[in-house]
């Protein structure tokens, strides 16, 4: 009787800096993390100037960034990392539920939105979420987005550019928008990834959007993307 295979070496955990500047919070969400052989925090910040200092020197997969901290807020951490060339992806954890707070974070390119009072049910989702490239949002979080596009609506703000792409760029923008890779919409569309860079890129500059966030609030405005039920 053959022996089984040896089981493949596990993935490497991913790499996440806490950024808050509370160290009780940091305390508890690193015991909580810590628990799951899946994430590894590497670095804690206790504003938005370390966090930037510390995603530039430890290049981690994800930023789980508070709102409010002295010194530098974290939405402009977040708009400074999202521009670094590191791959880092900020997922925020706030206790504002509010949409004034919500859409500049989608705004300064951050992937995710968690509330503390829902961390110990969301934030091991949405951390795993973002490192895949998703975008984490609840569905309160997506309702406030799409009343959001209503309201712009209502005020003559909102230029719709969608007539504009090609039926093509819509595959790809649903798709990107979905969390789909370049290589896995090349294999539904049977196309070669380089060509679906080229038509997110095309998409990206029709809609006048700069990060995948900012595509997914797009598709969610445009009824493209169904909030999840469960």
């Amino acid at each position: 009787m053959l022996a089984e295979p040896a089981a493949q070496p596990d993935t490497a955990p991913i790499r996440v800096i806490l950024a808050d500047d509370h160290p009780i919070l940091r305390s508890g969400l690193r015991l909580l993390l810590g628990a799951e052989p899946d994430l590894e925090v590497v670095g804690e910040a206790n504003n938005g100037i370390e966090a930037v200092e510390q995603t530039t020197r430890l290049r981690p997969d994800v930023v789980v960034m508070d709102i409010a901290m002295p010194g530098m807020s974290g939405l402009e951490a977040t708009r400074r990392i999202s521009q670094l060339d590191t791959g880092a992806r900020v997922l925020i954890l706030t206790v504002h539920a509010e949409e004034q707070y919500l859409l500049p974070v989608v705004q300064a390119g951050g992937s995710g939105y968690v509330l503390k009072s829902q961390a110990d049910t969301d934030l091991l989702e949405a951390i795993r979420a973002v490192h895949r490239g998703e975008v984490f949002l609840d569905p309160p979080a997506q309702k406030m987005l799409l009343e959001d596009y209503l309201n712009q609506v209502k005020a003559g703000k909102e230029v719709d550019s969608y007539q504009t792409l090609s039926e093509r760029e819509r595959e790809v923008l649903k798709l990107t928008a979905e969390g789909y890779t370049a290589q896995e919409i090349a294999d539904r569309l049977i196309l070669s990834p380089k060509t679906v860079d080229t038509y997110r890129a095309r998409v990206m500059d029709k809609l006048n959007l700069h990060h995948r966030a900012e595509l997914v609030k797009y598709a969610l405005r445009k009824g493209l993307l169904q909030p999840s039920s469960e």
